[in-house]
């Protein structure tokens, strides 16, 4: 949806949400109702043999696979083949590199849908014999949604496919604009052939690849998962090519010590908690308990301070005017002192 939005066409690409709504649900639903069945397991390397014991869990999960896939005339298929050839229509460098990216993600999503179907439907049972012999189908409830949604998800897409992006229609009217240079549906008429059969020949491929490896391969893969050149590709590949880790450790982490030494330790509760508001209590606090030791209710004492705060203010104003008697008195205030000490 997003790539066709990307494409400049949007009707594609609601066209396609559309139809995907449809399948999408089925798919969850029904894997509901398949872990429902199993007593909530949901690890599928524990499932298996379930084909017989739900035929109609299995139906519904193969036609939403196969609309999934974009298999001919299903859902998938009107909306997924259009948005792939409206890329390589484009006839730009990019587009044609996003068509071929495109075809190959068809190949995956076939190869991981074929997947599913064979571990938890087609493969030997793998989980616990009790939770084996009582997998039962769901009840009408779940299943009137799901069967809904099966044949929504065979017809939607060839239905609409002419009111959404057919032609002449003015279903989206005046809704959606679209430059000229950019609708490239009327191009798509003029592709050739073998370029439209690139994203079914993948699909296919994807399915029969998935099957063989899962079918009759199992112990080659297995030996070839063992080697240490598949386990860091693998451990590459499922750390997300350490995107993760490198942002972590080079951007998350920097930041969050940048907030915790520079701004929480030093300005928080270094800067602003000292001259701050708490920092102004808690000094004026000390200042207070320092003037405590001089309340010491001698009047004598108490006079002392107030001779000099006097002598302090007259020689202040003494000096300020710059007076000659500053000389004399501090003369007498010294021969007072060597005659009384």
């Amino acid at each position: 949806m997003v790539f066709a939005a990307g494409l400049s066409n949007y009707d594609v690409s609601v066209f396609h949400l559309s139809n995907h709504a449809f399948f999408k649900a089925l798919l969850f639903l029904a894997a509901g109702s398949v872990i429902h069945a199993v007593a909530d397991e949901q690890d599928m390397r524990k499932m298996g043999g379930l084909k017989n014991l739900l035929p109609f869990s299995y139906s519904v999960v193969v036609i939403g696979s196969l609309a999934l896939v974009g298999f001919p005339f299903l859902a998938g298929f009107y909306s997924k083949d259009v948005i792939l050839e409206a890329a390589f229509a484009k006839n730009t460098v990019s587009s044609h590199f996003c068509f071929y990216l495109g075809s190959l993600a068809a190949f995956f999503t076939a190869f991981y849908s074929t997947r599913l179907l064979f571990l938890v439907f087609l493969a030997e049972p793998n989980g616990s014999r009790v939770t084996t012999f009582n997998a039962h189908e769901p009840s009408w409830r779940m299943s009137l949604p799901l069967f809904l949604l099966a044949i929504f998800s065979i017809t939607v897409g060839y239905f609409t496919k002419d009111i959404f992006i057919g032609f002449g229609s003015d279903f989206w009217d005046s809704s959606m604009f679209i430059l000229s240079q950019n609708y490239s549906l009327r191009d798509i008429e003029f592709i050739n052939i073998w370029y439209k059969l690139i994203p079914l020949m993948l699909t296919l491929l994807g399915t029969f690849v998935a099957y063989s490896i899962y079918a009759f391969a199992l112990k080659e893969v297995y030996s070839i998962k063992q080697t240490p050149l598949f386990q860091k590709i693998y451990n590459f590949l499922s750390r997300k090519w350490y995107f993760d880790r490198v942002y972590n450790q080079n951007i998350t982490q920097s930041v969050l010590k940048v907030s915790l030494y520079d701004f929480y330790m030093n300005l928080d509760r270094g800067l602003l908690e000292k001259y701050g508001p708490f920092g102004s209590v808690r000094k004026v606090r000390e200042f207070t308990k320092y003037l405590n030791v001089y309340q010491s209710g001698d009047i004598k004492e108490y006079l002392f301070y107030i001779l000099i705060a006097m002598l302090v203010f007259i020689f202040t104003i003494l000096f300020i005017f710059k007076s000659p008697l500053i000389a004399p008195i501090l003369v007498t205030i010294f021969h007072y002192w060597e005659e009384n000490r």
